[in-house]
Order: C-alpha cells, then structure tokens, then sequence
C-alpha cells in the first residue's frame, strides 16, 4: 500500500499546475492533502471525481481557510470528519478519520502557532486532543497511521538553521516538547526510524525568499505509525522533487 501526504497549500492552485495528472501518474492507494483552502462545492467534477478515485473533503467554518481532503481507490469502512472530542479542534477542518480494514489513516493539518499566545497554546491543545484519540483507537486494538503537516520541525536535524529558529513557533521547546512525548507513547516517525542521519531532507521552504533553491527548509510533514504498523513500513520518503506547492509530498510504502 503506497500513501502519499500533500500540503498543498490551495488546491485550486494546484489543480492549475497539473494536479490531477501528477495524481494519475503517482498511483497511489491513498492521498492525504492538507491547507485546500476550499469547500467541495467550489471545486469542479473534474477534480472532486478523478478516475479511480473517491475523494472526501472537510472544510471548515471559515472559508478559504485550512482544509483537508483524501483521495482514496477502496472505499473505507468508515470516514470521520474530526475528532468529536471538542467542537474547537473540529470547526477549522482539519481531520479527516479514513478506516480501512488494515489500518486508520488520520490526515490531519495541525495548527501553526506563529500568530500569538493564544494560538500557540490551540496548537498545543490540538496535540493533546489527537494523542488522546489515537489512545483511544489504540485500545481499541486498531494500528493507525498519522500523517500531515505537523507544523513543527522536531530535532534539529530537521530544519537548516535550528540556532536562528529556537525562539519560532514551529522549532520552540515546547512544541519540540510534545513531539517527544509523542514519541514516548509509541508513535514512530517513519522517515527518520529509516534515516536517521539523514541531513537536509526538508519538506517545506519558504516562499518569501529563494530558499527552496538553497535548500533553506524545514521537515514539518511526516507519517508516524503505530509499533505494529511499523513492521510492514517499506519505505518512507520525501518526494522533494514535487513542486506546485510551498511544501512537497511525502510517501511511505507499507506491505499490507
């Protein structure tokens, strides 16, 4: 099973750009997009009904805002848009929920925290709120896999200039903080398990400056897994030639 997670950053933009070609030629079994920035309702049928596809779009409440959406070629089990937990960490359109019978795929776009006190603390919230829902999926004896755009670069590997960054929300300690305990409670990070030297493997660069071209960038996009999903992980990379967005794909192979 192949998966691919996208922050597109506009999906309108990106459908100008040759999305659904690019789509059709990657194959994947699933797609996780985050930031469409749309409703369904804006979107024509040409990029709502891709052959081979299903696709199933959350939105939130403010528009042109946030969003997530999936492609997917076997119709899941189930599709939960959100958590359920907390109608605040559900209204931005964030979650999507997709059971398949070998595993739960959670596409989620975490929050960024750059804007004040008060949206950090929702991001950090927002953290709390989906490691107690996978918990609870966990004891339920389901292995899930978490992909997305995180918002935060863990370790300092994982961004080019971790000194100049420590006081930016996306590399503050205490975010950094909470992927560790994250970790602690299992989630392995599947890209850098298998590559855990690996240098100047970023995912989003900058638009405000030539940093892409440099290779300024950050690792904000991954998939962690379950332990017992962990055993069927192929691959997992960094699809860094992809362009069309502010940040590129991610994949990961699992032998399902």
């Amino acid at each position: 099973m192949r998966i691919i997670s996208w922050n597109v950053n506009g999906i309108r933009a990106v459908q100008k750009k040759g999305f659904a070609e690019w789509l059709l030629k990657e194959k994947p079994d699933a797609l996780c997009l985050q930031e469409t920035k749309a409703e369904e309702d804006q979107l024509d049928m040409e990029l709502r009904c891709i052959s081979g596809y299903r696709s199933y779009w959350c939105s939130g409440v403010k528009k042109g805002y946030s969003g997530v959406a999936n492609f997917a070629k076997t119709e899941p089990e189930n599709v939960e848009f959100g958590f359920g937990l907390d109608p605040k960490f559900d209204r931005e359109g964030r979650i999507i929920v997709m059971d398949l019978p070998e595993l739960m795929i959670l596409n989620v776009y975490f929050p960024n925290g750059q804007k004040d006190d008060e949206r950090l603390k929702y991001k950090l919230d927002f953290y709390d709120a989906t490691l107690d829902f996978c918990e609870s999926r966990r004891k339920e004896g389901r292995e899930l896999l978490i992909c997305g755009d995180y918002n935060t670069a863990h370790n300092e590997i994982d961004l080019a200039r971790p000194k100049d960054n420590e006081k930016v929300s996306g590399f503050l300690r205490i975010e950094r903080d909470w992927m560790d305990k994250w970790e602690r409670h299992g989630y392995i990070d599947t890209f850098r398990k298998l590559h855990p030297d690996k240098k100047d493997a970023y995912t989003w660069w900058s638009m405000r400056t030539a940093a892409r071209v440099r290779n300024v960038g950050w690792r904000l996009d991954y998939h962690y897994v379950t332990p017992g999903l962990f055993k069927k992980v192929k691959s997992s990379e960094i699809m860094s030639e992809v362009t069309g967005s502010d940040h590129c794909p991610i994949v990961i192979e699992l032998d399902l």
